[in-house]
């Protein structure tokens, strides 16, 4: 087994550069779950890089409330340096740790021409692509009351074709290797009555952009209480030739490797015999 999302600072704390002892503890800690190798994925939007490129994609926003909302969310997080960073992983990597170098890339409409731009000269081994926003609402920031009050006051369909659209855009970028909890948008709970279309659209943007999906516990800490993808996703993916990595999507060393034999039974229901590997951006099929 993988776990191939893997943060090191929980939102809303500082970011520091890791240290070999913090990754030899993720890795230990995944071992004793049967997990055999780790990606480091951290938010891009935690880096400064990131900040001087980006900073201001909210602007797009007609909703003054959301736009300052989500400015105040990103100043709080954009201040670790990202060569540091990958100065320690590639560290960690010399000294023989079984971790490979990753990012956790957002969508930012119109802009991903942008993170390229970015991300161009490092030398990662895994890219996440994921959509935490629609337009300036992070929909996800549960618990901030500006937030929540969305959930509330928008349809249900219509939050989940921005999100799909999103996430259409961000594959068909090209920009990054794995979709990250495909479907996280129904992490409240909340989720059309048929949400076949939606699933089909998703299903057919990873094949269509050649990226894996991931297959996470992290949806069993959130009040949907289901793993990311639901199973009919997951079925969609595994017909459609969609490959799979498997994931925790842990903020700190408390989740690790979650629920990996859950993750497993998942995969064998779905028809899935392999994970996806990368290396340096290229995909191998290693047996679950």
């Amino acid at each position: 087994m993988l776990d191939y999302h893997l943060h090191l600072w929980p939102h809303g704390t500082p970011s520091s550069q890791p240290t070999l002892d913090e990754l030899a503890a993720y890795c230990e800690t995944a071992a004793r779950a049967g997990v055999g190798e780790i990606a480091l994925t951290e938010h891009l939007f935690r880096f400064r890089q990131a900040d001087a490129a980006l900073a201001g994609f909210w602007d797009d926003d007609a909703n003054p409330a959301l736009r300052a909302s989500l400015a105040a969310y990103w100043r709080e997080h954009a201040h670790a340096d990202l060569d540091a960073y990958v100065d320690a992983v590639l560290e960690a990597k010399a000294a023989g740790l079984p971790v490979v170098l990753g990012l956790e890339v957002d969508h930012y409409a119109g802009r991903m021409d942008k993170v390229a731009a970015v991300l161009r000269g490092y030398p990662f081994d895994v890219l996440l692509g994921s959509v935490h926003w629609v337009g300036a609402w992070g929909f996800d920031q549960l618990g901030n009351p500006l937030v929540d009050a969305e959930w509330d006051s928008r349809s249900i369909d219509a939050v989940w074709d921005s999100y799909t659209e999103a996430l259409e855009e961000l594959a068909a970028s090209r920009v990054c290797d794995v979709l990250a909890h495909p479907d996280l948008i129904k992490l409240t709970g909340r989720r059309p009555s048929v949400p076949d279309e939606w699933y089909d659209r998703m299903a057919e943007a990873a094949a269509a952009s050649g990226m894996a999906a991931e297959v996470s516990s992290a949806g069993w800490r959130k009040p949907v209480g289901e793993a990311y993808p639901a199973p009919p996703l997951l079925a969609r993916f595994r017909k459609a030739g969609v490959p799979a990595t498997t994931a925790s999507d842990s903020h700190g060393l408390g989740d690790v490797a979650s629920r990996s034999a859950d993750l497993r039974a998942l995969l064998a229901d779905a028809g899935y015999e392999t994970l996806t590997s990368f290396r340096q951006r290229a995909a191998e099929q290693v047996p679950v």
